[in-house]
């Protein structure tokens, strides 16, 4: 279990994505509720082994079994996990193309992608509603394009100061293991 008060003192120095990518195999497991880890295991490019979640992400339809990682059962876990482990060891080549496909869809999840899903997302759930929303008589309109007219002068300074413009890396570039 991972002690997050331990790692803020010590500046997550155990906590980096790129130490973590140095194995053949990351297991994903949710704990008592949904986890965040997938997408960074899918992004390691390590063969994923993902015990049967209770919990979808948004990119979950793009997972296929023995595709871009590899199913583990609930029922018989530790039998799984060996058989896993067993094939895997049996079929590097393999092993390493399903750990490749996983980290190759996070890749294809760009930004435009995530908006994609969370339009439809909202537009198919705005067409279940039965009711027309209305804002509160107390709600007033803020800026329609700029969060600068809510600014204090010293906000204000700061947001113009900022970047508007797009990364020039992708946000899952991982820096080559060291072994």
């Amino acid at each position: 279990m991972q002690n997050w008060e331990e790692e803020a003192k010590s500046g997550y120095q155990n906590s980096k994505l790129s130490s973590q990518c140095t194995h053949r195999y990351k297991i994903y497991a949710e704990g008592f509720a949904w986890s965040v880890s997938l997408k960074y295991i899918l992004s390691c490019g390590s063969m994923a082994l993902l015990i049967d979640p209770l919990y979808q992400d948004f990119f979950s339809r793009g997972l296929e079994p023995r595709v871009n990682h590899w199913p583990v059962s609930t029922v018989g876990m530790c039998e799984s996990i060996r058989d896993a482990v067993e094939w895997g060891n049996a079929h590097p080549e393999e092993a390493e193309r399903v750990g490749k496909r996983g980290q190759r869809l996070m890749q294809e999840l760009g930004m435009d992608t995530v908006y994609d899903y969370m339009l439809h997302l909202l537009t198919e759930y705005a067409a279940l509603l039965d009711f027309r929303p209305a804002p509160p008589h107390t709600a007033q309109e803020a800026c329609a394009g700029s969060v600068l007219c809510l600014a204090d002068d010293r906000q204000r300074r700061f947001l113009e100061s900022s970047a508007a413009y797009p990364a020039t890396a992708g946000p899952c570039s991982m820096p080559p293991s060291d072994g």
